[in-house]
């Protein structure tokens, strides 16, 4: 079997494929256009690529022997994951081989911040000896806030704090016991950490709810002189806003890893700026990640082609063909429900039970409990969640998860139930399969019953059980061009309050949202996105 090996692998890598019976590795001298990749994968079993080569959908639909495709990294955004899914190629990344090389990045970056080392060092290459001009900050007794604390914000606390810093942390996914575990001052308010930080760096996945999250509003309530670090995702801090604050001095340096848009224009203004360090997105640039992504990738695509084992694959479960043919009606169903309960939720939570009836109890739980999970910590992961790792980034956020299976009785012959707990608070929703086609349906939420279709925008709301409100919302959504594609209402008793749940076409705008907010007989609006 050949696997076309793309981009530069470590030599470690490529040699796991040397050493394994039947496997033929071809590795590539230079980066190829989507023309010659068409040529080069017709008869390969699979595809190793790091960040610069583009698996796209029609590079796959010329390859009809791949089975595999291996990006030795965490993101996927190289490779058409969703045309491989149907093609039923497996794609798998490595999550974990970057963790400890991006954590001394930040860290070597924010000691350089602290001391002015580069552009000490240019002034020395220079001929100069300006000692007057580099006088530096320690970071002793420093404050240092952590945005995401993941593996790699974890490390960098971790490192932070042996330095004798104070750590503050921002992650509205991480339970309380885990941050005192890691040593770190949790806060609910990301205000309070930009307040009181004296250097501020980010460590999450780039999603809507992240991008441009550091804008000329987080600046202004920063201190005076904070210092930025960013060597996780371009686009999470404002580029245009970080250089006006540059600029005015409200922050005195920054280093960046990653941009906006890369590589970098040779004119970009952070180039001429002398407090600003930039590298060129060398976070895993290290020779013991390389290896490490390499032999990880290279050991994941045998284990595949040779004994069918599954690892680190971002769109198919840890299954034999068997196994996965028993779970597959209730993957999708799984995975919704984990969506849908983690925008239902607060996001700080500390237990998440999941309980199976029925059928759903005869087949393996564990890939299902992983795609909840997936569902679940998709907002707090980005695109670095997969059923591989979920379990690992739900004990790093300590999140514990129970998994129960009941012979209760109800309306359905299988049937999963997800319940989320932060405190006393409890937030709910079941599910089950219809049909001899198995379509997904939420049948309960909040411990009410309901039909919902587990796609697209829902609309959620508590309302009065009284004439004319399902009249008033219809009009009210259609003054803003939303459609209404279906509706279920559940109420406990009759004048009382009902529970409603809409299908809708398309995104309410935050007006629309604002004015059904402020309908009297309406409380709790929720937009779920599935």
């Amino acid at each position: 079997m050949k696997i076309l090996v793309c981009d530069k692998v470590s030599e470690k890598g490529v040699n796991v494929f040397r050493r394994s019976a039947g496997i033929e590795p071809v590795v590539l001298q230079r980066a190829h256009t989507e023309d010659e990749m068409v040529e080069l994968v017709r008869d390969v079993a699979g595809i190793v690529v790091r960040s610069e080569t583009k698996i796209t959908r029609r590079v796959l639909e010329n390859a009809p022997l791949l089975r595999v495709v291996g990006r030795a990294g965490v993101g996927v955004d190289n490779v058409d994951v969703t045309e491989a899914t149907k093609r039923g190629v497996v794609v798998m990344n490595t999550p974990s081989g970057n963790t400890i090389s991006t954590c001394e990045l930040t860290f070597s970056m924010m000691l350089a911040l602290a001391r002015n080392i580069p552009q000490a060092h240019m002034s020395m290459k220079s001929g100069e000896w300006n000692r007057k001009a580099f006088k530096g900050n320690e970071i002793y007794m420093k404050t240092l806030g952590v945005i995401g604390l993941g593996r790699i914000g974890a490390e960098v606390a971790r490192r932070a704090i042996a330095f004798g810093m104070k750590v503050l942390a921002y992650d509205p996914y991480l339970s309380r016991k885990k941050a005192e575990e890691i040593g770190v001052e949790l806060k609910d308010d990301l205000d309070e950490l930009l307040a009181g930080s004296d250097y501020i760096t980010v460590h999450m996945p780039k999603t809507p709810e992240t991008s441009g999250m550091i804008d000329a509003r987080a600046f202004g309530i920063m201190k005076d002189g904070v210092r930025i670090l960013n060597c996780a995702r371009g686009g999470i801090i404002n580029e245009q806003d970080l250089l006006e604050a540059l600029n005015s001095g409200k922050v005195a340096g920054a280093a960046l890893d990653v941009y906006e848009t890369e590589p970098v224009a040779g004119d970009h203004p952070f180039r001429s700026l002398p407090q600003v360090i930039m590298t060129p997105h060398l976070g895993a640039s290290t020779e013991e990640a390389q290896e490490n992504v390499g032999i990880e990738v290279a050991e994941a695509i045998v284990a595949f082609l040779t004994d069918g084992e599954v690892r680190n694959a971002v769109n198919l479960p840890n299954l034999d063909t068997k196994t996965f043919a028993r779970v597959q009606p209730y993957l999708q169903l799984a995975e919704k429900l984990g969506k849908l309960v983690a925008q239902l939720a607060p996001k700080r939570n500390d237990r998440l039970i999941i309980t199976y009836g029925g059928k759903a109890t005869e087949v393996p739980g564990d890939p299902l409990t992983r795609c909840i999970l997936k569902g679940f910590l998709e907002a707090a992961g980005g695109e670095g969640v997969n059923e591989i790792n979920v379990r690992t980034m739900a004990d790093s956020l300590g999140l514990l998860v129970e998994e129960t299976k009941s012979n209760e009785k109800t309306d359905f012959s299988e049937w999963i139930h997800v319940t989320a707990v932060a405190g006393d608070e409890k937030v709910s929703a079941g599910g089950t399969v219809f049909g001899a086609r198995h379509e997904p349906r939420i049948v309960r939420v909040h411990s009410r019953p309901v039909e919902i279709v587990p796609e697209g925008v829902l609309l959620f709301y508590l309302n009065e059980d009284r004439p004319g409100i399902v009249g008033r919302l219809g009009t009210l959504l259609g003054q803003y061009d939303v459609n209404i594609a279906s509706m279920s209402l559940s109420r406990k008793s009759p004048g009382g309050k009902a529970l409603s749940v809409l299908n809708l076409d398309s995104k309410p705008s935050a007006e629309a949202i604002a004015a059904i907010e402020n309908e009297p007989s309406i409380s709790r609006v929720q937009i779920v996105e599935l």
